[in-house]
């Protein structure tokens, strides 16, 4: 195990460091409000509490095993989802802001794009490079049947594909939580961006989820609750979090 960790344990630095320093571990708020952050984690017990007694008490193991398929699913999806969204969101804000606000969200915007390249490029990269160390792999496979150079020459060939893959890999791993929670790092266009996002968001996983699974187990008023309860109160938690940051923060949302 000595050679990974030699080669792991500074790839892994290396990339949550870079991780960090494009995506903060804080940058998914630009003013912290103590009283909405109890309120969401609050909401986000409640609502997995719930969820869990909703499926031990109506549920059938499909419904478990289908539970974990959703989870997965979102979050594969969630940036990819974040990625169609957040532009819509983002133009309706600039269309609802002062005109003198306008020049300087567009320049804050240009980083949220960058840090939103570095992400979506890394996470298609990934299987390229494995794509590329399979080839490797099945070269070494049959390396009796080539010259002794290539058979010098493809370890290095198989390491110099596999630590750019595991660099990558570890930074998608890094940067997926701080990368979504902050939506590409959307509140430094503007405060109320993550929360109007959230709003969206919600709803769109409960279509999705709709769609995908069906409506969740339990009478039909539970179904109706398990499927409406959950978008409709993070979309309460996140108007108010607007509402506070507009009376006490003073962040202008129309002109």
């Amino acid at each position: 195990m000595t050679l990974p960790l030699l080669v792991g344990y500074p790839l892994a630095r290396s990339a949550r460091s870079r991780a960090r320093r494009i995506f903060p571990a804080r940058g998914h708020r630009r003013i912290e409000d103590p009283e909405v952050a109890r309120a969401q984690k609050a909401r986000a017990w409640t609502a997995a509490v719930m969820s869990f007694l909703i499926l031990i008490a109506y549920g059938t193991p499909e419904d478990m095993a289908q539970a974990q398929q959703q989870y997965w699913m979102r979050l594969v999806t969630t940036p990819w989802l974040l990625l169609l969204s957040a532009p819509v969101v983002v133009a309706v804000v600039l269309r609802w802001a002062p005109p003198d606000a306008r020049g300087s969200m567009r320049r804050r915007l240009r980083a949220t794009g960058r840090s939103a390249l570095w992400y979506f490029g890394a996470f298609s990269l990934v299987p390229v490079l494995a794509l590329a160390g399979g080839w490797t792999t099945t070269r070494l496979m049959e390396g009796a049947s080539v010259g002794a150079a290539q058979v010098f020459l493809m370890p290095l060939l198989y390491f110099g594909t596999f630590v750019p893959m595991l660099w990558v890999l570890l930074f998608v791993v890094f940067a997926s939580g701080p990368a979504v929670r902050s939506a590409f790092n959307i509140a430094e266009v503007h405060a109320a961006l993550p929360a109007l996002l959230t709003g969206v968001l919600v709803w769109e996983f409960a279509a999705i989820g709709l769609v995908a699974g069906g409506p969740p187990p339990g009478p039909l008023a539970i179904q109706l609750l398990a499927l409406l309860g959950g978008p409709a109160s993070v979309t309460a938690v996140a108007w108010w979090e607007i509402h506070r940051l507009r009376t006490r923060y003073g962040v202008v949302l129309r002109r």
